[in-house]
């Protein structure tokens, strides 16, 4: 049993993004080690290595660019690209699904840039430096997430899309910073060019063009006509990014994909094996196949890449005693470290008191203090603008800032979690988790009437569960669900049918077998019996359990025959369909989709995590 629901397997890219954190902050942190080594060993050869020019093209109709932009103008379109993905999953499946959910963190998202900015400009005023403020304002979205699963991982999961939201909305306006105020000698007509290509998109995507080698052919023009414009390419992967549908895989889909599988497995010739490719690659959202594809690459590669061409500095006594005394070097260290917390969360509580408490982070304020203190952490896009507002000793004293940021954030982010893991259990409970009750996926309520409900009536937490009882998945999970139900008392678990006939051609003959055993009251031992029996399936086979059961088998047999469970299991479903669950087991917990493993430990955080809320007075 791989532990995994079928919804967390359609969240895949989602939660490898969550789980490799640590991993890609680790090799981000080596190559900007690695960087700093290589650069006070010998610069020259770094330097070298990177003002290599390269060109694509042929004759004078060519782009050449050294390696280092490159780097920067090229490769990093992929990680923007990334991002935008992200952005728009969490607006499309997320929680920013429900609109009101973006006003406050895409405002959080302008203050932690403002003051920042404000803290820079007052270190710099009256200076040349003062040019440069851009470099202090922008989060590191994957080095920031990365390292906050490092030094703070006791802050909830909701706090990641919390800070994946406005980071995003720092992105969006550091990279119209870039185009507004960094690019020089701005050409109108390639500009011009760029917004056509993107109209196109939008036409395209509005006539549901399928094409992957369009959207790349009019991406790659697109950065073309941006570079040839002046302004830095790199916005052109955040846009493409935040166009890309995210949506949950149909059982429509998977079933014809499931069909295309079996037609190959009767056959196994190139082009039924080409077909199923297709249909199971057509079952997923685009935005789900392009972050399988370059999520890898960004996370283990390109931003690797990108540190270990703008981070090599020599440092010297000489140079940290100048940069430490110098407005550029204090004003980016104290604009990220003190800034940046300063604006999310002073933003995040105005809106809070002027909205009357309807706008809230969906975190605690501990947790927001979190995520405002690791969004100190401002390395690429700033590398990217002090690269252009600075050169040579500047250059060098905006890097020690920059990287002096990002440690700083990182040690501020530790002592925060520290200090909130010391908290009494009630108030760490609140101080993490806050009151504002998470997006309810679940479309259709339990009703004690009508749904199949083990536990005590007035449970804090409930455990709905979508199944088959041919599924062996769910069979694994059930030994957990017991020991949930007899470890606690304040837990009830609800079944409702999701028979997968496509993949189990007897689900729909169990699930009804099911039912005409709760006719007769006993619908959970026979639920029971049949996880547990999973090898064949009969009538005979069933009778006959209903007979050791002590039921009246000649009533079961006819409730069977005459199919009296069918419209029951109908209804549930299309409940199943109207909550986007295409797999089995699917949970919810309190109406709140279960992401992640079922067994032992994953469930009872999950519940642990419920029962918190409700007793904050949460959902």
């Amino acid at each position: 049993m791989s532990g995994r629901t079928p919804w967390a397997n359609i969240h895949r890219p989602l939660r490898r993004f969550l789980r490799t954190e640590t991993g890609s902050a680790a090799v981000l942190l080596s190559a900007t080690l690695a960087a700093l080594i290589w650069a006070n060993v010998d610069f020259a050869s770094y330097e070298r290595l990177w003002t290599t020019r390269l060109f694509i093209g042929v004759s004078d109709e060519r782009i050449s660019l050294d390696l280092h932009d490159w780097v920067n103008s090229g490769l990093m379109t992929f990680f923007f690209f990334v991002v935008g993905l992200e952005a728009r999953r969490e607006f499309d499946m997320g929680d920013l699904r429900e609109r009101r959910r973006v006003t406050l963190p895409a405002l959080a998202g302008v203050g932690g840039m403002l003051v920042p900015v404000a803290v820079y400009l007052a270190f710099n005023a009256g200076h040349g430096s003062a040019r440069g403020w851009g470099a202090a304002m922008s989060t590191d979205t994957a080095f920031a997430l990365g390292m906050l699963a490092l030094v703070g991982p006791r802050f909830p999961r909701r706090l990641r899309a919390f800070m994946l939201t406005f980071t995003v909305v720092d992105d969006v306006l550091a990279l119209a910073v870039i185009a507004l105020v960094y690019s020089e000698h701005v050409s109108l007509v390639p500009l011009l060019t760029a917004c056509g290509l993107l109209a196109v998109v939008l036409l395209l995507r509005y006539a549901t063009v399928s094409s992957g080698f369009a959207y790349a052919l009019l991406g790659v023009t697109m950065w073309v006509a941006m570079l040839e414009s002046g302004v830095d390419p790199v916005v052109t992967g955040l846009v493409l990014g935040l166009l890309t549908y995210a949506y949950p895989a149909s059982r429509g889909d998977l079933e014809r994909a499931s069909g295309l599988f079996r037609l190959f497995r009767e056959q196994p010739t190139g082009e039924l094996a080409r077909t199923a490719r297709v249909g199971l690659a057509a079952a997923i959202s685009p935005n789900d196949r392009l972050q399988h594809l370059f999520h890898p690459w960004t996370s283990y590669v390109i931003v690797p890449l990108f540190a270990l061409a703008n981070t090599g500095v020599p440092i010297t006594p000489e140079l940290l005693s100048r940069a430490f005394s110098s407005p550029i070097t204090l004003g980016i260290l104290v604009g990220f470290v003190a800034g940046k917390p300063v604006g999310i969360v002073g933003v995040s509580w105005l809106v809070t008191r002027l909205s009357g408490g309807r706008l809230r982070p969906p975190v605690g304020w501990a947790a927001a203090a979190g995520g405002g203190t690791i969004a100190g952490i401002g390395f690429t896009v700033s590398l990217l603008i002090a690269g252009l507002a600075f050169h040579g000793e500047q250059l060098d004293e905006a890097k020690v800032g920059v990287l002096s940021a990002a440690l700083c954030a990182s040690l501020v982010t530790w002592a925060v979690s520290r200090a909130t893991a010391m908290l009494p259990h009630h108030v760490k409970g609140r101080a993490l988790l806050g009151t504002s009750a998470p997006v309810r996926d679940l479309a259709i309520e339990v009703d004690d009437e009508r749904d199949h409900v083990r536990g005590p009536a007035d449970a804090t937490v409930t455990l709905v569960e979508y199944g088959d009882h041919e599924c062996p998945y769910c069979a694994g999970a059930e030994p957990v669900i017991r020991a949930l139900l007899s470890g606690s008392d304040d837990v009830r678990h609800v079944w409702r049918h999701l028979p997968l006939t496509d993949v189990h051609p007897n689900a729909q003959l169990r699930a009804e077998a099911a039912e005409a055993a709760g006719v007769q009251g006993a619908f959970w031992e026979m639920h029971d019996w049949l996880l547990a029996n999973q090898e064949e399936t009969s009538v005979h086979m069933l009778v006959r359990q209903a007979e050791a059961l002590g039921l009246d088998t000649e009533r079961f047999r006819e409730d069977l025959r005459a199919r009296v469970g069918a419209d029951r299991v109908a209804e549930d479903i299309e409940s199943a369909d109207e909550s986007g669950v295409s797999g089995t087991p699917t949970f919810f917990v309190n109406g709140r989709r279960h992401h992640g493993s079922y067994d032992s430990a994953g469930l009872h955080a999950a519940v642990r995590a419920a029962r918190v809320r409700a007793d904050i007075g949460g959902v």
